[in-house]
């Protein structure tokens, strides 16, 4: 009888993270930012119907990067989720904090137990009426649960994108400003004008009494910039 080949639990882990990296790099950039309005999601996305941004719930958003199909997969369920929860108790009931932890245990299981990993990296987004109760919660394809504050960045060259949002993020900045300062981040080439038509940009409206989620139309951009 032959000895089985024999691979460490280490050794698995680390591949099925490389895999889920590599495949999470291949995709585009996506940036939140906290502003004085809400909170704003702008990604790199020139599909004009595959969205990266949706809504969830009343106010909460989701936003994923990496394989379409599977982050869809993980916002259907979420939307599933909330609008059970809210019927059956209290629309008041549904919180990104629950939702975000029900994604880290489905992604957590995946990345444990399954041969391929989710390829995506997960934000789930709630809008608070001060900016002191905005949550934004950020979850790795290893189920990995990150509370972040001012702003956060999902997928791409991180360090770079990171250093132009720590020099340019303010408080209480403006949508408009905050629109701007996330597009500018995503730039490889910061002499190329900003293309509108390769941005998605949604946002949590703070000032919205009940469905907060609202979608940056093409014009709407261009007069910003």
């Amino acid at each position: 009888m032959t000895t089985p080949f024999y691979v460490s639990p280490e050794q698995v882990m680390k591949d099925r993270a490389d895999y889920a990296r590599k495949g999470i790099a291949r995709g585009r950039s996506l940036v939140a930012i906290e502003c004085a309005d809400g909170i704003v999601m702008v990604a790199e996305n020139p599909s004009k119907t595959l969205n990266k941004v949706s809504e969830i719930y009343d106010r909460i958003a989701f936003a994923g990067v990496g394989k379409y199909n599977e982050f869809q997969m993980l916002r259907n369920a979420g939307v599933r989720l909330a609008d059970q929860k809210g019927y059956a108790y209290s629309r008041e009931d549904v919180v990104a904090n629950e939702l975000a932890n029900t994604y880290a245990q489905s992604l957590g299981q995946v990345f444990t137990n399954e041969m391929k990993p989710f390829e995506v990296e997960i934000l789930v987004a709630q809008v608070g009426t001060t900016a002191a109760e905005d949550e934004i919660f950020h979850i790795l394809y290893d189920g990995t649960v990150m509370d972040e504050d001012d702003y956060c960045i999902l997928g791409g060259n991180k360090e770079e994108i990171e250093e132009k949002l720590k020099n340019g993020f303010e408080k209480d900045m403006t949508l408009a400003q905050a629109i701007t300062l996330g597009a500018n981040s995503l730039r490889t080439d910061s002499e190329t004008p900003i293309d509108t038509a390769q941005l998605e940009v949604g946002y949590l409206d703070r000032s919205a009494t009940r469905r907060c989620f609202k979608r940056m139309k093409k014009d709407e951009l261009e007069e910003i910039f």
